[in-house]
């Protein structure tokens, strides 16, 4: 089964909670990039192809507790996503191995309680076990539904020579710079420019990243994309192209500057 790749189509990150998270409002965007997940019972638990696998492991546990059963599974992970790259590749093939492990059950956990499970292993895992467009809000975790275009083509850049920042430490820098305050006036603007989306051009009037920016979105605005940025919490930029052919004539451009992949939005069949 496919782990599709995501893309923060825009990211607004407003105050701490009492939880200790970040409010966010975000919107999410399944790709046709993914890994592929293979995944059948057995004796004992192991994840083959992908040695560095935390979330997969985390998830399965969490499964086998809440059904009480006594099986495991063996699962193999074929990656094509880039990894630590903001694309959220674990996470989806976390929420993949969760909704095939689920299925092989002989009383399946309900949605409700596979969501919960889903996020009390990441904050990303829930969107993945629906995937599409959606506007993910509280922590993440909270999903809406939102009918977007999906009719351009996504070119992402993977900067040679960028390490990925760890997650808690980008959102340290972004408390640091105070970069929560007007999160309110934010997340209206993004609401009110959703509601206004109805061709992909449209789709640039999104709020940028909060937690990101990088000097390769410029690039890719000026070889013509309609929309740049950072998602999630990086490396990768993304470009957004309405012709193809115009994202190909940019990858080739900047793939001196990192690793280039062409994909498009995901589907949902």
């Amino acid at each position: 089964m496919n782990a599709p790749a995501k893309l923060n189509l825009s990211l607004v990150v407003g105050p701490l909670r009492p939880d200790g998270k970040h409010e966010v409002e975000t919107v999410l965007q399944a790709l046709e990039l993914a890994d592929r997940i293979e995944l059948e019972p057995a004796p004992a638990l192991s994840v083959e192809g992908f040695p560095e696998d935390t979330l997969v492991r985390d998830a399965l546990a969490a499964l086998r507790a809440a059904a009480g059963s006594e099986h495991w599974w063996r699962v193999r992970i074929e990656k094509r996503i880039p990894v630590a790259a903001g694309l959220g590749g674990g996470s989806s093939d976390a929420a993949t191995a969760l909704r095939l492990a689920n299925a092989t059950l002989a009383e399946p956990v309900g949605d409700e309680r596979l969501h919960a499970l889903a996020a009390r292993v990441g904050a990303d895992v829930p969107y993945f076990l629906v995937g599409g467009s959606q506007l993910a809000t509280g922590d993440g975790t909270v999903l809406e539904p939102v009918s977007l275009p999906t009719d351009y083509a996504v070119l992402l850049v993977l900067p040679h020579g960028v390490r990925k920042s760890s997650t808690a430490s980008v959102y340290a820098a972004l408390d640091a710079r105070d970069g929560a305050r007007g999160f309110e006036s934010r997340r209206a603007a993004l609401r009110a420019a959703l509601e206004r989306v109805s061709s992909p051009r449209d789709l640039a009037t999104l709020p940028p990243n909060d937690l990101c920016s990088s000097p390769l979105a410029a690039s890719l605005v000026a070889l013509g994309a309609f929309r740049a940025d950072v998602t999630g919490a990086g490396p990768t930029v993304y470009g957004l192209f309405e012709r193809a052919s115009d994202a190909r004539r940019a990858a080739d451009v900047l793939r001196a500057a990192g690793q280039v992949w062409l994909t498009r939005p995901a589907r949902l069949p």
